[in-house]
């Protein structure tokens, strides 16, 4: 049974991503992101411009025209929501945690992707595949998506990005549009050369979420810390300083400097989220970003 609280917060998100395609916003998804391939429509006679590879030469001999054969954009999609539900989504310097973003961004693209006829599925992962919801259409099938967003319960605790990107191979999903929602706190040498593979297989975007703090942490001087992942607890000198500067706050620059150079080798869009921010307009940009790039 679903608690009173949870079914009130689904249909805050419900209402939220209503009033988000109100605005323009599904609009923009659609015209983001291409339909799954060409679906035949009918045969008519040639004209100036058209593709001498789509000529039918057994309808062409027939009628003694050149006729070519005419297709129309299909437009039935495949969305897949890749979800980090490890431990280190539980971190905030803010009210709410990393997993409140992840799970409100994700609830809007569910709605989206159903508003727009697609079919939805959700993967969600720790340092295993916890879960995997495949792809359907429906309020019923998005609720059950959209439930288990906010209810689910990783047994893992760490993040493991290859084993989720070798399953989402192994999926073989033609033509689909993967989202992964995460704030890819991994080793980056661990996957960046299955990462290529998989933006071969997909139209991958990634969803990079952070808080401020996990891009550039303040001077507090000697803190201990503990991590959520690892359960190791360490000192760290927030102050700590060399020739170049804070020592901490280039490690953390420089990991976001790291993947977006891998991102951008291998054509990956991104889309960065902070948490304790909005994430309506940086969502509406990167849509708008695309269909720029696709005219």
């Amino acid at each position: 049974m679903i608690s009173k609280e949870l079914r009130s917060k689904i249909k805050r998100i419900e209402i939220f991503s209503k009033r988000l395609m109100k605005t323009g916003l599904s609009g923009d998804y659609l015209s983001a992101f291409k339909g799954a391939g060409l679906e035949f429509e009918k045969i008519r006679e040639y004209q100036s411009g058209d593709d001498v590879r789509f000529i039918d030469w057994n309808s062409s001999a027939r009628s003694n025209k050149i006729m070519v054969k005419q297709f129309v954009e299909e437009r039935e999609r495949t969305v897949i929501l890749v979800i980090d539900i490890s431990a280190s989504s539980l971190y905030s310097s803010k009210e709410d945690l990393k997993k409140d973003l992840i799970a409100n961004v994700a609830s809007s693209l569910s709605f989206i992707a159903s508003n727009s006829n697609d079919n939805v599925g959700a993967l969600f992962f720790s340092d295993k595949v916890e879960k995997w919801i495949p792809p359907a259409k429906g309020d019923l099938h998005v609720g059950k998506i959209i439930e288990n967003i906010f209810t689910i319960k990783p047994s893992g605790v760490r993040t493991n990005i290859l084993e989720t990107l070798k399953f989402l191979i192994k999926l073989k999903k033609k033509n689909a549009i993967v989202f992964m929602i995460s704030d890819w706190l991994d080793d980056i040498s661990s996957y960046s050369k299955i990462l290529k593979v998989v933006s071969c297989e997909y139209d991958f975007l990634g969803v990079r979420v952070l808080d401020d703090c996990e891009k550039n942490f303040p001077d507090v001087g000697l803190l201990q810390c503990k991590d959520l992942e690892s359960g190791k607890e360490v000192f760290i000198n927030t102050g700590g300083k060399d020739k170049d500067g804070n020592v901490l706050g280039k490690i953390l620059k420089m990991r976001c400097l790291e993947q977006d150079r891998l991102f951008t080798k291998y054509k990956i869009d991104l889309l960065d989220l902070t948490v304790g921010r909005q994430f309506v307009n940086p969502m509406v940009s990167f849509f708008r970003k695309r269909i720029r790039r696709q005219i």
